[in-house]
């Protein structure tokens, strides 16, 4: 894969990522939950430590009319990505996913809000070392900087199963399907059988644990990169984590890029 298909994907992928996210947010606005136990009035008592100056600057930002045109620019620079990524979409974006963060106390939706931000921090990197060196350089660094977290995330997910007998044992598992959005599993599920749940659970240690093997060779890369994508696409099926399915796929055409190149 060549460094410009690479970026273009690695641009347009993030882009759905974010559309996703962001017409979430804008769905949410008039949620009658986030108007009262997730209402900013009360979620603003996480900055009580903080300075009048600063909470005074995130009411402002979180008021319903600021928030709602805030969300719309978001569209509009996401949108943008698809032609390429500009100094204003770089900074806004990187801008606009930490302001949300505080708003929703850090995490919205857990490993997919670490790995957006990884990836429009790839693009603010993009951005602001093109300045300093050409924006081949500056596009290698992104693509890297986005790997080595990517895979990082994969491989530290199977050391923490390894880990955990639990996992080693098939046990949790089924515990996870159990409160998945169709559990409890019925009782002559396969997953309650024990030799099935023992070898579910280690295939995905193993795969898990063996990521980095994808730094050797694009073509192995672009193999593990189609598991990722199918084991999103079922823990989107059975616990309705869409965000991690754009937010990790996004990721892969960095992957595949550098694979290969030490």
């Amino acid at each position: 894969m060549s460094l410009e298909i690479a970026h273009r994907l690695f641009s347009a992928l993030l882009a759905m990522s974010l559309i996703i996210q962001t017409i979430e947010f804008l769905s949410l606005s008039n949620s009658s939950d986030v108007r009262t136990k997730w209402a900013w009035s009360i979620q603003r008592g996480d900055l009580s430590h903080t300075n009048k100056l600063l909470r005074g600057f995130f009411d402002f930002i979180f008021s319903d009319s600021v928030h709602l045109i805030h969300l719309v620019l978001r569209l509009i620079f996401v949108l943008s990505l698809f032609w390429g990524v500009t100094i204003f979409s770089g900074i806004f974006l990187f801008l606009s996913t930490i302001i949300l963060l505080i708003r929703w106390r850090g995490a919205f939706n857990g490993g997919s809000d670490f790995m957006t931000v990884v990836t429009v921090t790839g693009q603010l990197i993009v951005v602001t070392a093109s300045y300093f060196v050409d924006e081949a350089q500056a596009w290698t660094a992104a693509l890297w900087y986005v790997t080595i977290h990517s895979v990082t995330s994969y491989f530290m997910s199977g050391v923490v199963k390894l880990l955990n007998s639990q996992w080693r044992k098939g046990t949790a598992l089924t515990y996870f399907l159990d409160g998945g959005l169709y559990g409890p599993l019925s009782d002559h599920s396969l997953f309650r059988k024990s030799v099935i749940a023992i070898l579910a659970s280690w295939s995905f240690i193993l795969w898990e644990i063996s990521f980095p093997l994808v730094l050797i060779d694009q073509q192995l890369a672009v193999y593990f990169c189609m598991i990722a994508f199918g084991f999103h696409i079922l823990v989107f099926r059975f616990f309705g984590l869409n965000r991690f399915v754009w937010a990790w796929t996004a990721t892969f055409p960095a992957i595949i890029y550098c694979s290969g190149q030490f």
